[in-house]
């Protein structure tokens, strides 16, 4: 953290700092990809989600169905970039061995955590965006009833939600080897109590409760309102809700990460992988 300086200043010194951050720790999670492989995991992985669970989902519930499980397993694709994206751009500072020059830096903790996410919100909502135009194109997915700035601003506030997991998720791999196995594991839940695949109002209550308390679940119910025909007034008490619980996702991520910094300073652990 930059001192002795005006407020002006530290302001643009912090801003540089997030967003160099943001775009040097995306490009370091994907630049060893040769571009095909890049193009595959952002295009051909979503398509393989949507056409499994969809085909899956109207085989047992009737062809109607379709635009439940397109819509729910195109807005689930955010947590690809918000779980993955965002805990592999923090974890990835301890596996390279560049986490005690982080902690070492004299840089501020706030801006350098935040900034790990900012692209990846960007990467998911791109890549809901590709897995609602599969639907339309493959599915029959039909977005003419569609306030599209409502849907876009859904989206938005979707993918914050996932990378305020992701950041929590992220400060967590900082402390176990095990975190693609937790990452695994939430990514799957996600899928389940989320909505995008089952109908909340069916599952047991205690599953219910489950469903409240993670992203996605409002933002998949936001979006297939909106591409039902509901306007963005509708949605906003839903909207409002997901923002909240990202947002203590990212007060818990960053607890966790402020933690470990002393924890890893007072026991000479900053260079333990």
């Amino acid at each position: 953290m930059v001192t002795g300086r005006s407020p002006i200043y530290r302001l643009s010194a912090n801003l540089r700092l997030f967003f160099q951050g943001a775009y040097l720790s995306y490009v370091a999670l994907f630049s060893w990809f040769a571009p095909w492989n890049y193009l595959g995991s952002k295009i051909i992985m979503p398509l393989g989600q949507i056409l499994f669970f969809t085909y899956l989902g109207t085989y047992a519930t009737g062809q109607s169905n379709a635009d439940f499980y397109v819509i729910g397993n195109a807005v689930q694709l955010a947590a690809v970039s918000g779980v993955y994206g965002v805990t592999m751009s923090i974890g990835g500072d301890r596996w390279t061995g560049t986490l005690p020059y982080l902690f070492g830096a004299p840089a501020n903790r706030l801006t350098m955590f935040l900034g790990r996410a900012a692209i990846h919100v960007v990467d998911g909502m791109m890549g809901v965006g590709i897995g609602l135009a599969w639907g339309t194109l493959l599915l029959g997915l039909d977005l003419s009833h569609t306030d599209p700035m409502a849907l876009i601003l859904t989206i938005l506030v979707t993918a914050f939600s996932t990378s305020g997991l992701g950041l929590m998720l992220g400060s967590l791999s900082l402390i176990t080897v095990n975190v693609m196995f937790v990452n695994n594991l939430i990514y799957f839940m996600l899928l389940i109590f989320s909505g995008s695949n089952l109908d909340l109002s069916k599952l047991p209550a205690v599953m219910q409760t489950v469903s409240q308390a993670i992203p996605l679940t409002r933002g998949i119910a936001s979006a297939r309102l909106i591409i039902a025909g509901a306007s963005l007034t509708d949605v906003m008490p839903l909207l409002v809700q997901e923002i909240g619980v990202g947002l203590i996702y990212v007060l818990l991520g960053y607890a966790m990460f402020r933690w470990f910094e002393i924890q890893a300073k007072r026991r000479g652990t900053l260079e333990v992988v």
